[in-house]
């Protein structure tokens, strides 16, 4: 049953790698690992260019950050100990249709310029205490322990919570926020800075083991046999990193986006792991 596993799980990762599967929601621009994509229940590291499709969930793990660009034009930013669900996404009618779901975690939308005027009809859900109407904005919101918060940035967005009633934010920094065992309080107001506080949380953090489509890699050596480097890939999988296992049972983690990410992710991976022989490469 294992080997049954880790063949499909590798199937999968083949088609994550080539583009083969069925994408439609668009895709992962780049991550900050370690972070998992759930597909038809098997769990696979995430690396970037591979293509999102309706069904699939993401995690993202402590000090992680995900960056998705959607097919219909806007960017995805999720935070660490993220939970994202993509329910729907597809063309309908020449309307994107789309339905997503933040489990947990802080998460930024935002609809690029080119794109603000194509019909659309995307709504978010919030840990299912709050939903989000979204014609072409840039939103910021979280869902941790038992209150969700979502801050409006520019544009214009409805936000139903759980008493049903439907409250529209028009105006920048406006502020939702919710309680699972209570109405929704009253809509107040951010300060810049607050905002900018918030928004840090679902930044990429260049330099701290950022993968996108650089040039440098981590190479780990020092495998006594082919056997051994598998296990240590299988294991680096599962943790959300996604490696691969090279002709010369040496295991590899590529497109790091600069020297510094490859270095901070080599340390990381040499304290955790417990891997003497972890070097960097380009």
């Amino acid at each position: 049953m294992r080997k049954l596993r880790e063949l499909l799980v590798a199937v999968l990762m083949a088609g994550v790698a080539n583009g083969a599967l069925a994408a439609g929601a668009g895709a992962v621009h780049s991550v900050q690992l370690p972070a998992w994509l759930v597909r038809g229940g098997l769990t696979v590291p995430v690396s970037p260019g591979l293509p999102l499709q309706a069904g699939d969930t993401l995690r993202t793990g402590l000090g992680a950050r995900l960056l998705l660009k959607l097919e219909e034009g806007s960017l995805v930013k999720l935070g660490e100990n993220a939970r994202f669900v993509i329910d729907k996404a597809q063309p309908r009618g020449g309307t994107y249709e789309a339905a997503f779901n933040v489990v947990t975690g802080a998460f930024r939308f935002t609809t690029e310029a080119l794109s603000k005027n194509s019909p659309r009809e995307v709504s978010i859900t919030v840990s299912d205490n709050a939903t989000i109407g979204i014609r072409g904005t840039d939103l910021w919101g979280r869902s941790r322990d038992d209150k969700d918060i979502v801050c409006l940035i520019e544009g214009r967005i409805v936000v139903t919570g759980n008493d049903r009633k439907p409250l529209t934010l028009d105006q920048p920094l406006q502020l939702f926020q919710s309680t699972r065992a209570a109405p929704p309080e009253p809509l107040s107001f951010l300060t810049r800075q607050q905002l900018d506080v918030f928004a840090a949380e679902t930044e990429i953090e260049f330099g701290k083991g950022t993968s996108m489509t650089g040039s440098w890699k981590v190479v780990i050596d020092g495998f006594a046999s082919r056997e051994v480097a598998r296990e240590a890939a299988r294991n680096l999988r599962i943790n959300g990193y996604p490696v691969e296992v090279t002709t010369d049972n040496t295991l590899t983690i590529a497109k790091m986006d600069g020297e510094l990410s490859a270095r901070q992710l080599a340390a990381r991976l040499k304290t955790a792991s417990g891997f003497k022989e972890v070097r960097i490469a380009q």
